[in-house]
């Protein structure tokens, strides 16, 4: 992965709930965010061992989003 990509981590709750999401922007809460993110970059998606998963995508297309305003 060279530098202008980034991996955005997320932790699970037993019931499917998002708990943690990095590069959450002010403006949205976890689960808010986490839909976002599979909305628009969905297929980055991997789902990990232990409730986590990762998105990795283009930091311009994660700073793109996060400057989105809420819809």
């Amino acid at each position: 992965m060279n530098d202008t990509s980034v991996m955005v981590h997320v932790r699970f709750a037993p019931d499917g709930s998002v708990v943690e999401i990095g590069e959450r922007p002010q403006w949205a809460a976890a689960q808010e965010w986490y839909d976002v993110l599979c909305n628009r970059i969905g297929g980055s998606f991997e789902f990990l061992s232990g409730g986590r998963g990762v998105f990795r995508a283009a930091r311009a297309d994660i700073d793109s989003l996060k400057a989105a305003a809420v819809q």
